[in-house]
């Protein structure tokens, strides 16, 4: 199998269409002609990451984040960017990355945050592009029964495994209606007002964004890594539904730059 027959997998799922205008989701670099062995899947690439694709012997990559977001006007050693693509090239690993496709999707990286919470009757938080194909940035849902609202917050720290969750002051005693954002979802805060959210989960907000609360919504910052770290999960998903003949694997390396004293 051809490495390009098994990203036209991800791209059915997630088409790269779908992508925004800053985003450079796609085949970062590599030979989509070749065979492939195996591939290893990750949230970022990273030196070591590339290492560790080298020492197991895959083939390709299959990153959330893309390595490279701009063009590069040199390939030296000056940089971890230009390092990782020059171990890449080296051993004739191909990386793919499939950013913001995978966020806008219905099912992808806010979908799969859904799933972790047991979200029903879901809708997009913010729709993009054409109406006939369900797509945008963010879900929004309902939980099976309401919850006690700290009990809840404790419930989301666990499950996404966060260090740390930094909120806004509850507003009721108890929420039921939870929107979703993985990655930066600050901007989209309105759409979670206006959607009746009771908590909004994503990652990035600044010190003023959560006076934008007014007691309305509950603002939860879980973190970027911790509010894409399943992305791998669908990775994994699409590439072995119709794929039996090679190895995917996770990648064992902690990616997250960001640690909590």
């Amino acid at each position: 199998m051809r490495i390009q027959e098994a990203l036209a997998l991800i791209e059915d799922y997630a088409p790269l269409s779908l992508q925004a205008g800053f985003d450079n989701s796609g085949l970062i670099c590599g030979d989509p002609d070749r065979e492939l062995t195996s591939a290893l899947l990750c949230l970022d690439v990273t030196e070591d990451v590339v290492e560790e694709a080298v020492r197991e012997g895959h083939n390709l990559i299959v990153s959330h984040h893309p390595l490279v977001f701009s063009g590069l006007k040199h390939l030296t050693p000056a940089t971890y960017v230009e390092r990782c693509l020059i171990a890449a090239v080296r051993h004739d690993i191909a990386i793919y990355a499939a950013h913001t496709n995978m966020d806008s999707v219905a099912n992808g990286v806010s979908g799969r945050t859904a799933d972790k919470l047991g979200l029903y009757c879901r809708e997009i938080l913010q729709p993009e592009g054409d109406p006939g194909f369900p797509a945008g940035f963010g879900l929004v849902g309902d939980l099976q029964a309401p919850e006690e609202t700290m009990a809840f917050l404790r419930r989301v720290k666990e499950t996404f495994h966060c260090g740390v969750v930094r909120h806004t002051a509850p507003c009721a005693a108890a929420v039921r209606r939870i929107a979703v954002c993985g990655g930066a979802g600050a901007s989209f805060l309105p759409q979670a007002v206006a959607k009746g959210a009771d908590v909004y989960i994503s990652a990035d907000f600044k010190y003023h964004d959560f006076f934008l609360a007014e007691n309305r919504i509950v603002i939860a910052d879980i973190g970027h890594y911790e509010s894409e770290q399943f992305t791998k999960e669908l990775f994994y998903e699409i590439l072995t539904k119709k794929l039996t003949n090679f190895a995917v694997r996770f990648s064992t390396i902690n990616t997250n730059p960001i640690k909590y004293l």
